[in-house]
């Protein structure tokens, strides 16, 4: 009987301890990127050079 109750220890329960034990924990949420000032900033700065150079184009041209 002793025999028995120890086999059935080793391998029924002790393997659940085991999985536990191995099972990792999920990786974290990706972290959200704040692009949008920035883009906005890059945005009226590439207007606000596109307007320079067409105005600097246009006026020499006159």
């Amino acid at each position: 009987m002793r025999k028995i109750t120890l086999a059935i220890i080793i391998f029924i329960v002790f393997p659940f301890f085991i999985q536990s034990a191995i099972a990792q924990p999920p990786p974290p949420p990706p972290q959200d990127i704040p692009i949008d000032g920035g883009l906005l900033f890059l945005l009226v700065a590439g207007v606000v050079y596109g307007g320079r150079k067409f105005y600097k184009n246009n006026k020499t041209t006159d």
